[in-house]
């Protein structure tokens, strides 16, 4: 469970911002979504090829 302190003085949007931030970091929702249908581990692993390349690509393009 989270737990967000609320500082003195700090308005209720900043609050929810790092509540939000909070929950994020946490990766629940990553979690629920992945585990609605099943993956073998070959499909996700060479997802994670592809992606890995694609963030290669952006990084070389980008000192270009």
């Amino acid at each position: 469970m989270l737990v967000i302190q609320i500082k003195e003085g700090e308005g209720i949007d900043r609050a929810l911002k790092r509540y939000k931030r909070k929950f994020d970091k946490t990766g629940t929702m990553r979690q629920l979504r992945s585990r609605q249908a099943f993956q073998k581990k070959s499909i996700s692993r060479r997802m994670e090829v592809i992606k890995a390349a694609y963030v290669q690509n952006m990084r070389r393009e980008e000192m270009e």
